[in-house]
């Protein structure tokens, strides 16, 4: 990607004043001595995590394991109907929603986008406080999928909250007042693609972040681990390689990954294995487990390159905790060429496989399969599909391999392979309910067709590199023929299937020891909501229709369905104050739910009511929740003269499509259509896209790759698709 000299920062935030490991850490203030009134807030210790008190919700998946199951009874498969409403509090965005609320002895605290922090009275709703880390909206571009923020740990007093641009801020659980926070990003002078989005990771006395940007030219993945209490760097672990030419590569594990490279990989455009999510930690075993992304760019093949595994991208890593070394890897897709990344939630426990009690990591990945890994060893225990996959004919159980379909090799044309780009089971969590030994898994059956793009008009589509991956509902060679050429039918494509194509979405219960779908259950979309479990046998999912759907988690029957007015992505929790049980959920509609369509769908709550970030909170007997008013578009604007230079616009379609295409669609949305722009927004065009004018609204400067007269150029296409849109032929 294209640099530059301008740097990168946040605009008036302090000058860096501690370098540390080579990382800056800004610590704002001592802590304050420890005090009785002081430790009541989050006063979550190793004894308590251990515990897992079933009135709390202490990690994102409620207890240390990660499985987003609690004991708590009271809401049963008789009376769950009768759940209504209890309070809800308004975030004050518009953006998506993908973080689980953590519960702490009364007090719930949200995390929403960029990395904003709510402290609310679990009961009421009440807001207690809240913090906001003044993000330069400019870190939103490199957000492969919205600028979303997936949670928050809590241990001794003490809120950790990773900020879109990379600032890691520990936060005093009971004023929000911050204490330290230090920068987590390497790169930031050179304007690398990092951003972090996911939720820190507790690990004894460490706090383990990830970065995102993998789907961008120039990052190179990797995990940090930080001192709990002062933010001091103690390790950090590549994942894959850096560029040979740069010298011996910096760390032992990574020489016997330089192998499985092809030589002609192009460094400058990065090597991927981010870590934006699923990480989980063994304090028996002193181990870090993460999941690591794609590879960049996707297409290993590209420019005549036969590839490579590509170690130890798409893989599942052990880390030890001491010292930051790698234990153990397992890789799920060797050369993965679709995107398959392997950041899903990772759970951790004990059960009965084959006859031999073991201790396991569990993961249903993106590729389609669910696996199950010895934590101490990584052996492959089990790896079995628990939805549609074309992209190989199976797990080699000796090598642990994939073995190659032919039918998903896109080096002579486009492929369709399942599943998509989206993945089998993407970010949304699963719930697992060890009592049962079932794993509830939110699923999205859909294909995708892959379009080598490197040497068609298109070209680079960023965030997508030169493999843009469209859904069946989405290919239309077309509409598709000025930026891709000529296209084969999709019915050429799907030919030899026998499944359905359309994308859809399933609820499925997963058995861990039989390796089978136990029931599946058809849900709104194919972008539904995480998953919750109880004791009580109900299984809690949203959707994208604003459902808040329960369902009995021995048969799949749905129990209930509450609507809350709003789409969900996020996964439900549930907790208990003064001896009631709340279900609770921060609702909103983003990420890659744009990339599936779903906001467009007239059933879906965000179109229909819009998309205000709520966090909604349920209880028995409560009233019915009240739903927000229904959206209604604006009349079009009046629009500047209709372009007669054929020639600028096509040049815009084409640079629209590689660089905004991938946030801004045409239709409702979660940001907006650019064709019904204000005539005060058409005045500002150029200096929106090329300095910044809107950064506060997260829309990011492009002229590092933009020049003005590129600008006109799109500002000229936008013209003519809403004067199209006004007078269809």
């Amino acid at each position: 990607m294209p640099t530059s000299s301008r740097p990168w920062f946040i605009a008036g935030t302090a000058t860096l004043a501690v370098w540390l490991a080579g990382c800056a850490r800004e610590p704002v203030a001592p802590p304050p001595p420890p005090s009785a009134t002081a430790t009541r807030a989050a006063a979550v210790d190793s004894e308590r995590l251990a515990r897992a008190e079933p009135e709390q919700w202490f990690t994102q998946g409620r207890d240390a394991n990660g499985t987003y199951f609690s004991p708590l009874t009271d809401i049963t498969p008789d009376n769950v109907g009768r759940l209504g409403f209890a309070w809800a509090y308004k975030l004050g965005t518009s953006r998506g929603q993908e973080a689980t609320p953590l519960v702490i002895d009364g007090v719930l605290y949200a995390s929403s986008n960029f990395g904003r922090v709510y402290a609310l009275d679990a009961a009421s709703g009440k807001e207690l406080w809240k913090y906001d880390p003044q993000v330069d909206g400019q870190w939103a571009r490199y957000a492969c999928c919205d600028a979303v923020n997936r949670g928050l740990v809590a241990f001794d007093g003490t809120l950790y909250v990773g900020a879109i641009d990379g600032w890691l801020h520990a936060l005093d659980a009971k004023t929000g007042q911050l204490r330290w926070r230090i920068d987590t990003l390497i790169g930031r002078t050179e304007r690398k693609p990092y951003t972090l989005t996911g939720a820190p990771l507790l690990a004894g006395d460490l706090i383990v972040v990830g970065n995102a940007g993998g789907d961008f030219a120039g990052a190179r993945g990797y995990v940090t681990a930080y001192d709990r209490k002062t933010g001091a760097q103690r390790w950090r672990f590549f994942t894959v390689p850096r560029n040979p030419a740069e010298g011996p590569q910096d760390q032992p594990h990574l020489e016997a990954a330089i192998k499985t490279w092809d030589r002609a990989h192009p460094w400058d455009r990065g090597s991927g294995g981010t870590v934006w999510d699923g990480m989980a930690y063994d304090p028996a075993l002193g181990l870090v487990y993460i999941g690591t992304a794609n590879a960049a760019p996707y297409n290993s093949h590209g420019n005549g390159r036969k590839g490579g595994d590509e170690l130890y991208a798409a893989s599942i890593l052990a880390i030890r905790a001491d010292t930051g070394a790698l234990a153990w890897y397992y890789q799920t897709v060797p050369q993965d060429r679709w995107d398959f990344d392997s950041t899903q939630k990772l759970v951790l426990a004990d059960i009965s496989l084959d006859g031999k009690a073991r201790k396991v990591v569990m993961q249903a990945a993106k590729n389609g399969f669910y696996y199950v890994l010895d934590r101490q060893s990584g052996e492959l225990l089990s790896a079995h599909n628990f939805a549609v996959v074309t992209w190989t004919k199976g797990i080699d159980p000796k090598t642990g391999r994939p073995i190659p379909a032919k039918t998903a090799d896109y080096d002579n044309g486009p492929a369709l392979v399942f599943p998509s780009e989206s993945g089998a089971h993407s970010w949304q969590p699963m719930a697992f309910d060890a009592g049962r030994g079932l794993t509830f898994i939110p699923v999205i059956e859909s294909g995708n067709v892959i379009v080598e793009a490197e040497h068609r008009r298109a070209g680079l589509v960023e965030g997508q590199f030169t493999t843009p991956a469209f859904t069946p509902e989405g290919y239309d060679p077309k509409a598709m023929q000025s930026l891709y050429g000529d296209l084969p039918a999709f019915k050429t494509l799907a030919r030899g299937l026998s499944n359905d194509t359309a994308s859809r979405g399933f609820l499925r219960a997963w058995s861990v020891a039989e390796h089978r779908i136990v029931w599946e259950a058809p849900t709104a979309s194919s972008w539904d909501g995480g998953v919750m479990a109880t004791a009580a046998g109900v299984v809690f999912q949203g959707d994208a229709n604003g459902m808040l759907n329960a369902y009995a988690a021995d048969s799949g029957r749905k129990l209930a369905s509450i609507n809350v007015g709003s789409s969900m992505m996020a996964a439900p929790i549930t907790y208990k104050v003064n001896g009631t049980q709340y279900v609770a959920i921060i609702a909103g509609y983003g990420g890659g739910a744009v990339i599936t369509g779903a906001p467009f769908d007239p059933a879906s709550a965000a179109y229909r009511y819009g998309n205000d970030g709520r966090v909604i909170a349920l209880k028995l007997d409560g009233p019915a929740p009240p739903l927000p008013p229904e959206r209604t578009d604006p009349p079009w604007p009046t629009l500047p003269a209709k372009p007669t230079d054929a020639a600028q616009v096509a040049a815009g379609e084409l640079l629209y499509n590689r660089y905004c295409s991938r946030c801004h669609v045409f239709g409702r949305s979660i940001l907006p259509d650019l064709r019904r722009m204000s005539p005060q927004t058409h005045g500002l065009f150029r200096t929106i896209v090329l300095e910044g004018a809107y950064r506060a609204k997260g829309m990011g400067r492009f002229d590092d790759v933009l020049k003005p007269e590129d600008a006109d150029a799109i500002h000229a296409y936008l013209i003519s698709q809403a004067w199209l849109a006004q007078s269809p032929p």
